[in-house]
Order: C-alpha cells, then structure tokens, then sequence
C-alpha cells in the first residue's frame, strides 16, 4: 500500500484520531512504533517511515508505543468494508482462522495458493498472513496479562501461540518488556473477575451515535440470544471453542465489553466480532460528509452524527434467516418467529456453568439462563415442521438456505457476486433478501434496498421520491454508504 509522506506526516503533527488504525508511524531514532495521535512529540521528518500495518512496524524491528498503544487502535475501515480478497484475508485473519488452521487453511477459504495470498497481503500491508497472526497474537496476549490472573502458560496457549517461549519471545520484542514485566506496569488497578471473564475496552472514531446503535440493536433482539437493558446491549456468541456472552456499553471515547468465555482461545476472535457487530472501525466522518451533501439528509445527520450498521457477529446464516422472516412482516411480527425457531434448535456447544447464569448482584439485571449464539445452517436444517410458524414457502426457504449453506453449495463469506448469484437462484430469495444478507451480514456499505416498506416510509418523510425506481436512482447521490443511508431512512420511518 503506497502511504503519502506529506498527508501522514501532517495527521501525526495535528495528532488526528480520525488516522488511527490508517496508518502506524515508525520513529527509527527511538525504535518505536505509534498511532498517529500519539501524543508525544512529534519526531522529525528525517526519523519518520509510515507502515500500514502493525506487523509492518514490527517486522520493521520497531516495538510498541508504551504510551499509546497502536495495537489497541481501531482497525482500518478499509478492512471492513474491502469484498476483495485482502479485505477478506483480514477479517479472516482477525477471526482466528490462521491460528486454527494455519495459512493453507486460510488459503483454502479464500480459494488461493498460499504463495499468491502471501504475495497480496506482502503488497497491501507489508507483511505475511503469519506476521498479520502474530501481531494480533501478542495484542490478544497483552490483554490477557493485563486484565487476568492467568498464568503465563495458560495466557500463552489461549492467544494462540504454539510454546511458552514463542510467546516469551514475541512479547519481548513487540513491547520491549518480558510477560513478568508487562504484567508489573498493571499496577494495582483491579483484575476481572470470575473464570472466563475479561473486560477490554474497544475503540472507535468518534462520533458515535449511540441511542441509534442501542435502539436498533433492542428493536430487532431474539429473546435467549440477545437483549438491552440499562445502556448495556448482552448477546450470545457461538465461537470457534465454545460458547460466550458479551456485555457492551458504549461510553465516551470507547465501548466496555465484558466477555464471559468458555474457551480463552476465543478471545481474539469475540473481540473481533464484536468490533464488527457495533460497526466500530467504520469512518464515520467521511460516511456522513457524503451523506450531509444531500440537502434530504443533512438534517438528520446534523442531528445525529455517527449513526452505525450494525452487523450479524457470528454467521452471514443469521442475517439471512432473519431477512426470510421478517419478508411483508414487521419487526415485531418477526421476533416470534425466530423465537419459536431458536426454541427446537439445540445450542452449538453444551451448557457450560461460568458465572453467566448467576443470581442478579446489586444494580444487575437477573436473567435464569445465559444467552446463546444465533444458531448454525445444520441446526437450523434440522428443525422439524412445528419450529416454524407462517406459509408453507417461508419454511422451505429457510430449509433450502440452511442445506445449501450446510452443504457448502452456498458460501456466504465467499466472492459476494457468486454468492449473491446463488442466493438468488433459492426459492424464496429475491433481490431484497440478497441485499440485506449482504449489508447486515457481509458489512457492505453500499447497498440500497429501493422495495422495503420502511425505506419508502422514511424517504416519503424525508421529502423524497418514494416509488422504488425513482427512489433507486436518486440513491446513487449516495454511494459508497448507501447502506447508512438505509439505516437513516429507517429511523426517519420509526
């Protein structure tokens, strides 16, 4: 990736948030690496290099600002919206897949040699897949050091390094301090409690406007999966080596996420389904300078800046089945149906006791059980005729996705163009149910949903032309976030 000297160095003397997570800023003289906000010192010019990634800097023989932090930047936007291979590799990479399975396993996915990824990510961010896994291993290690009790080993093994020296070894040279020593510099603030539990702080490019974010999140909620009460949104996740439960509330600056896990090994994976499912590394800058050009929309956007997409965390799956349900019928309509579905489909992983079904403290919400992850394609499949509620057709929809995708004819985190082709080849599945799957399940920023109900409502609100074609046209103003645009329009309905 080609970084502009002059446009990087300016954001790292004006110390702008907006770049972090962009770009990381190399100090040769003092042999670290920051983010661009960093509020040291500007270095000079003749003592500065760019990176575009943080396995760059390191690769680069530079370590981690003790100050800043740049591993705990939020990530590029790039990233999470990209549908081209890179961009998939990275959200591949961010979910644990090259510590499961290894960089052929992460080939295979993306249907590449492992050469010719390698020779791509080597292009785009000046580092490897293994160099991309091993930043994101020490970053998941630093957190365990600093907000657990866990022995060195036990840390080592669940951010997902093969031997305690390894992990020895990566520590000391990204942030220049053995694990002993990094755990010191804690001091004596407080340490998570309960078996499983860790808190980590996410954080965002401002603004982020969260009584949107919270109330779509309530409005479209599955009892036993998720739920917001008192500012906090609780979900169920279905991870790789078991099953967890997040708490997130948004404050000011960042989002408190308190993660109750099975399985330690899934903490980086949950940290990056999260950052995904609040939409924290969007820009929301640049989203709404575009969307505020139109006169219809400034107002809004004036009023609430740094209104979020929220996605589906685990599965692309969720974001289908739900579109299938809620087809001609409305929200509220809908959490019935999927509550009956989530009902005859057994849970991923077996009930494991780990605090999360505990008494209500004080100022808690008491809950009996704890939450559960959205079921998979193969459970799903398997739920006989009294799961479901409503027309024959709606049923088989369902069964046939939940086959297709079970049996792998059906990728969702495939090429999208493909997977778009083949959805729209299922019974029951039309343009509209397409398009949702990929702004709520896939994170693309740009689609436009001209037919929904809600749509139409809030542009006739708004002032604007509500038939679909007339409608479909005037949104091309908005590209490329014509998905935010969806979500505006939809508040503007309600």
């Amino acid at each position: 990736m080609e970084l502009d000297f002059e446009r990087c160095y300016r954001a790292v003397d004006s110390r702008d948030q907006r770049f972090d997570g962009w770009f990381y800023t190399g100090v040769t003289s003092t042999g670290i690496y920051c983010r661009p906000s960093c509020p040291a010192m500007t270095p000079k010019r003749e003592n500065v290099r760019f990176f575009p990634s943080a396995a760059a800097a390191q690769g680069a023989g530079l370590r981690a600002c003790r100050r800043c932090r740049p591993d705990a930047a939020p990530g590029s936007p790039e990233w999470d919206v990209r549908a081209d291979v890179v961009g998939r590799a990275m959200r591949l990479i961010a979910d644990g897949v090259v510590d499961r399975d290894g960089v052929p396993g992460l080939a295979a996915r993306l249907g590449y040699t492992e050469r010719h990824l390698h020779r791509m990510l080597r292009a785009e961010l000046g580092a490897g897949p293994l160099a991309l896994a091993r930043a994101q291993r020490a970053q998941t290690a630093r957190v365990l050091i600093e907000t657990t009790g866990l022995g060195m080993a036990e840390i080592a093994f669940a951010a997902g390094f093969g031997s305690v020296r390894q992990f020895n070894d990566t520590v000391r040279e990204v942030f220049a301090l053995a694990p002993s020593e990094l755990r010191a510099t804690r001091g004596r603030g407080p340490v998570a409690g309960g078996a499983g539990t860790i808190t980590v702080r996410l954080a965002y490019r401002p603004p982020l406007h969260v009584e949107s974010l919270l109330e779509f999140l309530a409005l479209r909620a599955v009892p036993g999966v998720e739920e917001v009460h008192d500012g906090t949104y609780h979900r169920g996740l279905s991870l790789p080596h078991g099953p967890g439960e997040v708490a997130l509330t948004p404050t000011a600056g960042y989002v408190s996420a308190t993660l109750r896990l099975a399985d330690l090994r899934d903490l980086a994976p949950a940290v990056a389904r999260c950052r995904r499912l609040l939409d924290l590394d969007a820009d929301p800058v640049a989203v709404d300078a575009t969307l505020a050009a139109d006169p219809a929309l400034a107002g809004p956007v004036a009023a609430e800046p740094g209104v979020r997409l929220p996605r589906t965390p685990d599965d692309p799956f969720e974001a289908a089945v739900r579109a299938i349900l809620t087809q001609q019928i409305s929200l509220r309509s809908a959490r019935p149906l999927l509550s009956l579905l989530l009902t005859h489909c057994p849970p991923d992983f077996p009930p494991v006791d780990r605090g999360i079904g505990r008494d209500a403290g004080p100022g808690e919400h008491p809950r009996r059980d704890w939450l559960r992850g959205f079921p998979g394609a193969r459970e799903v499949a398997a739920v006989p005729d009294e799961g479901f509620r409503g027309p024959t057709g709606r049923r088989e929809a369902i069964r046939a996705l939940a086959r297709s995708v079970a049996d792998g004819e059906v990728p969702l985190d495939g090429e999208w163009s493909q997977t778009r082709r083949q959805l729209l080849a299922l019974p029951g599945i039309g343009p509209w149910t397409a398009g949702y799957v990929a702004m709520r399940g896939l994170g693309d920023p740009d689609v436009f949903l001209p037919t929904d109900l809600a749509v139409r409502r809030g542009a006739r609100a708004l002032g604007l032309p509500d038939d679909p074609l007339t409608l479909d046209a005037y949104a091309e103003r908005w590209r490329p976030w014509r998905s935010y645009a969806v979500v505006r329009l939809w508040r503007a309905a309600a």
